[in-house]
């Protein structure tokens, strides 16, 4: 409901909802409709799907299924290619390469392949990952340097929205600055006309992943597992406000005190050029 009413404070005075929800391009039933959350059974069935597909992201439908099964926890394809949809899980697998039709309108190609990432701003990279609780699940949005792993933004939230992708992303660079690429997946959230004006005015390079290529936005996937290994599955909470105060210590420590072994001077907030 508080998502709903976010939408709402946006929408312009005098603007109908109609004309409002074809601007942000989203469905109108997104302001009327509350989802029902999922049973306690499934809840528990996505944070074990989440701790497996950290290490083992080329997992599909019926490797999850399996999995489960393994665990005495017994579930059919459907229900898992659900949840798996709902935590935002893109299983990485090769993909033929027969000829294809028409691309969405919004797709961009990968521009990182061979680029030497030399300097702090030159590359961020972006995503979201579902973020399991006691009794829920939030979604956590997170913008990182790529030179220097520093992690120059995020958000909480309890829905997929793509407002939320816009608005980190222009807070990111309100504080530090426009990058000169960002790359993202091609996940409905970035392949949108206010996703491409977005950049387009700041004069960022739009890159996105190809399909099923696994170390395509590589650096981002490793911060979910960092803080998921050593922060989330550590200190379950049913609590958001905990949990975002969790996370937010959390990146604090991994900006300043975390040492990176990848990183000549060792912490992100100085490879960045953060002087504390």
């Amino acid at each position: 409901q508080s998502e709903i009413a976010d939408l709402e404070n946006l929408r312009p005075a005098g603007m109908s909802r109609k004309k409002f929800c074809k601007y942000m391009e989203f469905n109108r039933s997104t302001l009327y409709y509350s989802p029902k959350g999922e049973s306690a059974e499934n809840l528990d069935i996505m944070e074990e799907m989440d701790k497996y597909y950290i290490n083992h992201p080329t997992a599909g439908v019926l490797t999850m299924v399996n999995m489960l099964v393994m665990k005495g926890i017994s579930a059919n394809p459907k229900r898992i290619r659900r949840l798996m949809r709902k935590m935002n899980l893109q299983t990485i697998y090769p993909q033929k390469c027969l000829s294809k039709g028409g691309r969405p309108k919004f797709f961009h190609p990968y521009l990182l392949r061979g680029l030497n990432i030399d300097h702090p701003n030159q590359v961020w990279s972006t995503d979201i990952s579902y973020i399991p609780m006691k009794g829920g699940f939030m979604y956590l949005y997170a913008v990182i340097d790529v030179h220097s792993r520093f992690i120059v933004g995020w958000r909480l939230s309890n829905t997929l929205s793509a407002n939320n992708c816009y608005e980190l992303i222009e807070d990111c660079i309100r504080v530090y600055g426009a990058p000169e690429i960002i790359n993202s997946d091609q996940g409905v959230q970035y392949t949108t006309k206010r996703w491409e004006d977005l950049l387009h005015d700041h004069h960022i390079q739009i890159s996105m992943d190809g399909r099923g290529r696994c170390k395509d936005n590589i650096w981002i996937e490793r911060f979910w597992r960092t803080i998921k290994q050593e922060y989330i599955y550590l200190n379950p909470t049913d609590n958001v406000e905990e949990l975002r105060k969790g996370v937010n210590d959390f990146i604090k420590f991994y900006n300043y005190q975390r040492p990176h072994q990848s990183l000549e001077k060792l912490l992100p907030s100085m490879e960045y050029g953060i002087v504390v």
